[in-house]
């Protein structure tokens, strides 16, 4: 990350309930700045359900006012419904960030608890657990969504100031060659 003060929303999406966090970057240091929940409540009008999550992430960009936008992405379970339900919740959301010419950035859930604890099979508690610590709060969400959200927001300020992040990793191994052409060793020399 280029610029010393940056502000980071995080959003776990969901049909029912969408968590949301959000941090502040100043210099090194990082602030937790809010973590709640949105409940979108159970209704049979799921476009309703979709415009109040547009609302809320239009709302929440406006108040927060945030340089970056991490969603975490769905994780394939059993049931087709609601993976469908999750991504479009998701994509409404994105689409709010999209909207406000905010950058995306999108996460799967092992690689947020990967990057929190070390382990890409933490449990929610383990995963609030190092967000205490590495913000230094004491509050605990009434909702894990709120901590989930704020996880997305922590990983994506981990992964953007990774020291890889700044290396130029190419796309493809033509690509690779093309950049590296000193590295190509030719003939059979085995």
């Amino acid at each position: 990350m280029q610029n010393k003060h940056k502000i980071i929303l995080g959003i776990d999406p969901g049909s029912i309930i969408m968590g949301y966090g959000a941090i502040e970057i100043k210099g090194n240091s990082v602030h937790l700045i809010e973590m709640d929940v949105f409940k979108i409540g159970a209704s049979n009008d799921a476009y309703k359900k979709l415009e109040l999550i547009h609302e809320k992430v239009c709302q929440l960009i406006s108040t927060i006012k945030p340089d970056a936008f991490a969603i975490e992405a769905p994780f394939f379970g059993k049931n087709v419904q609601s993976m469908l339900k999750l991504g479009r919740a998701q994509g409404v959301a994105i689409a709010a960030a999209m909207q406000s010419k905010i950058p995306v950035w999108e996460y799967a859930p092992k690689k947020v608890k990967q990057s929190i604890t070390g382990n890409g099979n933490a449990r929610k508690e383990q995963v609030l657990n190092m967000l205490q610590q590495l913000l230094k709060f004491n509050e605990t969400p009434h909702y894990f969504d709120a901590s989930d959200a704020l996880a997305v927001a922590v990983c994506h300020y981990f992964q953007q100031n990774s020291p890889i992040s700044s290396l130029k990793l190419e796309k493809s191994w033509k690509a690779f060659i093309a950049a590296n052409p000193d590295r190509i060793i030719s003939g059979n020399k085995m």
